[in-house]
């Protein structure tokens, strides 16, 4: 039996960075604010309080996350354009050294020692090639996008945003934090439980079960808040 005009496809889910990014912005988002919220329901009396402080915490999350994204992106661009000064000072500077890390490369794929020497001479003529090689190869390092410090920040503060609304939506529509409170419990936990089951796809983890533990680890968290807030009141 042949396999002719049998064509296979393979199916992978890829997390990008930009999936990434949702994923840090919107997890935070959706918990911290609804965390908050919560406690704030059992210390005051006005929804129109849990709404201030909320929106004021959105705010700074969204900056600080936003922050802390852009500061990751030009630490990874950082160190990367480091690494490759480096790599280029070395193929200057010894170069026979680093013909023999691209033999130890390709050794460790299985090559002979006579196609490994003349994979390394022929790779040796162009230094660019022979730089980009040992970055991915010897280092394990891809060249970051340019703009991926702007973008991650702006991917992350933007879903943190979108993420603390979600909870507070109800405090804009019932006046009594108690009974507001019921309605984001029930809004915020479904939020949770199908960002956690689309967050556990991508990430190749079982949906369902990642769903519940995103859920419950929300819950928690504004149970915990709810609770000392209601103690110290």
């Amino acid at each position: 039996m042949t396999d002719i005009g049998y064509i296979h496809h393979e199916e992978h889910m890829r997390s990008s960075d930009l999936i990434s990014d949702i994923v840090i912005g919107m997890s935070d988002g959706l918990t911290v604010p609804f965390a908050l919220a919560a406690g704030l329901s059992g210390a005051v009396a006005s929804s129109s309080l849990v709404v201030t402080a909320g929106i004021a915490e959105i705010v700074a999350g969204s900056i600080a996350m936003g922050l802390g994204g852009y500061l990751a992106g030009r630490t990874e661009a950082d160190h990367y354009e480091s690494e490759r000064r480096r790599e280029i000072a070395e193929v200057e500077s010894v170069p026979e050294r680093e013909k023999a890390e691209v033999r130890e490369v390709f050794a460790g794929m299985g090559i002979s020692p006579a196609l490994q020497t003349a994979i390394a001479d022929e790779l040796a003529k162009d230094k660019v090639k022979w730089v980009d090689f040992m970055m991915k190869y010897e280092l394990g390092l891809d060249e970051p996008d340019p703009n991926r410090a702007t973008k991650s920040a702006l991917t992350i503060g933007l879903s943190y945003v979108f993420g603390g609304l979600i909870p507070l939506s109800p405090y804009l529509l019932v006046s009594h934090p108690h009974e507001a409170l019921l309605y984001s419990c029930i809004v915020t936990l479904i939020c949770l439980f199908v960002f956690g089951y689309f967050k556990s796809q991508v990430t190749g983890q079982p949906p369902v079960s990642g769903a519940f533990k995103v859920m419950f680890i929300g819950a928690l968290a504004a149970s915990a808040a709810f609770g000392v807030a209601r103690l110290f009141g």
